[in-house]
């Protein structure tokens, strides 16, 4: 929200037409890539891999790509791949690359490559376990040719954003050996009733995209028939598909299931409030005029995970109220709720991804995430009690914790924002997922203590507010009064530690009330790296109580205490602590690193964060993510590893026979690779057998 009034920036209505209407979906040229189309076959020949491989380079010639097309495997080397930005398979079949060749691409995807599959890319490669994992799901059968119906369902991705919510086309439709939802992010599907010989039923995914490690996958199962290639949708997808795989556009392409949609082309339950309104056309809302908000006044929200996808069409300005009461008034959510700002070029507290004049955005990952106006760009609000976390196209760009009443993220309700007259923007598939019922956790910065003793304030870098509860020393106490603990059972706190640890107890009435709950606060790694700690609390009163913090250890400088959260509903089932395993080692993140893909490994226990594992209902986190199984596989030998929590199935784990812990997905095995006990070994999953490299000692 800024200016109020503003010139006209941007582009006209007409302009907004033709640009909804341009086949390509880019706005500005791509800075020049190189791409390898790949089209050897050891099975079927489709007759249409010449014509599909020269509509892929009159895209190239028109997009600012270079295409070398090559049926020859040698092309498969870690020097020569790397002059590529992305590679395309092209209606390949059958086992197509070497040992050799398999090695030099599996590192060159997972090192940051991009491949783009085309129909029968799904039929290649079957004994690779990495191949399956890459492409999505391998071909199963497919009926004789015929025209059917495309539902698309994600219609921000480059490959989709131009087509119609609906398509008949005629293609040869593959089933697949399994569905790819859960795995990737499914941007279309085709309607088994719109064809005969359909073998997956109503969830038949069809265009897919996906990340593994670094890299990035894109499919489509369309591009069997010649004249396919010739179609401005098919060209489209392979355009879309292309430049996010060569990483010249964002998507989020994480799996997605679970959610309502809320506004898919409806505006029942919708309501205006304030001047101005927005039309509806192609299941598009469009901002005219304002200032006012288009809010959804049919059910108020609290913990929950609200999707969005949202383009502007050039210095334009808007944004997603959250967080306020019902009103008829757009300024009532301005100055009870929050704004998620959308505005790329306004200051750094107000601009896209910014909580508008309360926190900015991660500005370089913001920007490393952000598609230019007239892109579509997927936004996620991630609301769970009074914490906001921000993703861009998949990408977190923000954490934000609420610490004013007024303003509380329970009181649930969210709208679109139409800024005023110039600033156009356009909101698609709006869809909501509510995550329990906890909705009156309410979290509390540290160092707003009400007295404290000792300890005292302090500025760091990364702490939520700006600032932690610093210089905590054996025997320091804070109190923060007037604090509601009916139905509290467990407390979380968000601590750093690059000194000896130690342990925060909760107490109430006095320092030295009785103690309803001791958390043990580990070495986090670092005085830059923060973690999660949580303990279950017994005996706690009901009503709002002063809330007394002790603090105990040995040393000095225990750790800092950045906030902490009353969590009331169901307990925890399980601890926080190390995962012991074989030779009396723990499960260990390397480096104590926290980036996407960092290696899960056995080392010697130490005590630090990069062990301290909080289990949360079916995950395990540390460093503020989760133990993961890579790009969600099921064969032997799949590493393990730590990435972003995205509520997927390769991220549970559930108790096993002989002290095991099991991925569902897969039914394997965390295991020690080899049974090995060096220091190092890498995690991974394995057939479960019962023996020292799959038992765990859980905390």
């Amino acid at each position: 929200m800024n200016r109020l009034v503003r010139s006209a920036l941007g582009v006209t209505a007409a302009a907004l037409t033709v640009l909804a209407m341009t086949p390509s979906g880019a706005t500005a040229a791509d800075s020049p890539y190189d791409v390898l189309v790949f089209s050897k076959t050891a099975g079927f020949r489709h007759d249409s891999i010449a014509v599909g491989t020269q509509a892929i380079r009159d895209l190239g010639a028109a997009n600012s790509f270079t295409v070398t097309a090559t049926e020859d495997a040698a092309a498969f080397t870690t020097a020569n791949l790397a002059q590529y930005e992305a590679v395309v398979f092209l209606n390949t079949t059958g086992d197509v690359l070497n040992d050799t060749q398999q090695t030099a691409f599996e590192s060159y995807i997972r090192g940051g490559g991009g491949y783009v599959g085309v129909h029968a890319a799904a039929d290649t490669e079957y004994s690779w376990p990495f191949y399956g994992q890459l492409v999505g799901a391998w071909f199963a059968s497919h009926p004789a040719i015929q025209q059917a119906t495309t539902r698309f369902e994600s219609r921000a991705h480059a490959a989709t954003a131009t087509a119609p919510q609906t398509a008949a086309r005629t293609d040869e439709w593959y089933n697949y050996q399994t569905n790819v939802r859960s795995t990737a992010k499914v941007l279309a599907n085709l309607d088994e009733g719109s064809y005969t010989g359909g073998g997956m039923g109503a969830d038949h995914p069809h265009v897919w995209c996906k990340t593994l490690d670094s890299g990035r996958s894109f499919y489509t199962g369309a591009g069997h028939t010649q004249a396919s290639y010739a179609e401005p949708l098919l060209r489209a997808q392979l355009l879309g598909g292309i430049r996010y795989a060569a990483g010249r556009t964002k998507a989020d392409c994480r799996p997605e299931t679970g959610y309502t949609q809320i506004f898919n082309g409806s505006t029942t339950g919708w309501s205006q409030a304030g001047p101005g309104s927005f039309t509806n056309t192609d299941a598009t809302l469009a901002t005219t005029g304002g200032m006012g908000m288009l809010w959804y006044s049919a059910k108020e929200y609290r913990s929950y995970s609200l999707k969005l996808d949202w383009r502007l069409l050039g210095d334009d300005n808007s944004g997603v109220f959250i967080g306020f009461p019902a009103s008829t008034d757009p300024w009532s959510a301005v100055n009870n709720g929050y704004e998620i700002q959308i505005d790329a070029t306004d200051a750094a507290d107000r601009t896209t991804g910014s909580v508008y004049t309360f926190k900015s955005a991660d500005i370089a990952a913001r920007d490393a995430a952000l598609n230019p106006p007239g892109e579509w760009n997927t936004y996620e609000l991630l609301v769970e009690g009074e914490r906001l976390q921000i993703f861009l196209n998949g990408r977190k760009i923000n954490d934000f914790t609420n610490t004013d009443p007024v303003r509380s993220l329970q009181q649930g309700y969210i709208g679109l924002q139409n800024h005023g007259t110039g600033d156009d923007a356009q909101f698609r598939n709006i869809r909501i997922k509510e995550l329990g019922t906890t909705p009156t956790d309410v979290t509390t910065q540290a160092e707003l203590f009400s007295t404290v003793s000792g300890a005292s304030a302090y500025t760091k870098a990364g702490a939520n507010g700006g600032q932690t509860l610093g210089y905590i020393d054996p025997g320091d106490w804070s109190s923060y009064n007037g604090l509601s603990l009916t139905g509290v059972t467990s407390f979380r706190a968000r601590v750093v530690s690059g000194g000896p640890g130690g342990s925060i107890q909760v107490r109430t009435g006095s320092q030295t009330g009785t103690v309803l709950g001791t958390i043990a606060v580990p070495n986090t790694g670092s005085w830059d790296t923060y973690a999660n700690v949580t303990g279950a609390l017994t005996g706690v009163p009901t009503g709002n109580q002063n809330v007394f913090l002790t603090y105990t250890g040995t040393g000095t400088g225990l750790f800092d205490l950045d906030d902490f959260t009353l969590v009331k509903g169901t307990p925890p089932t399980g601890g926080t602590g190390p995962i012991v395993g074989l030779a009396s080692k723990c499960v260990d993140v390397a480096a104590s690193g926290t980036a996407d893909g960092t290696k899960i490994q056995l080392y010697t226990c130490n005590g630090t964060g990069a062990q301290t594992w909080t289990r949360n209902g079916q995950t395990w986190r540390a460093l503020g993510k989760c133990l993961d199984v890579n790009g969600g596989g099921t064969t032997d030998g799949t590493k393990v590893q730590l990435w972003t929590c995205n509520g997927s199935a390769a991220q549970n784990w559930t108790a096993g026979a002989n002290n095991s812990l099991v991925n569902p997905q897969s039914g394997k095995c965390l295991d020690v690779a080899g049974a090995n006990s060096a220091n190092g070994t890498q995690i991974q999953i394995w057939t479960c057998s019962g023996n020292d490299a799959q038992r765990w000692t859980l905390p």
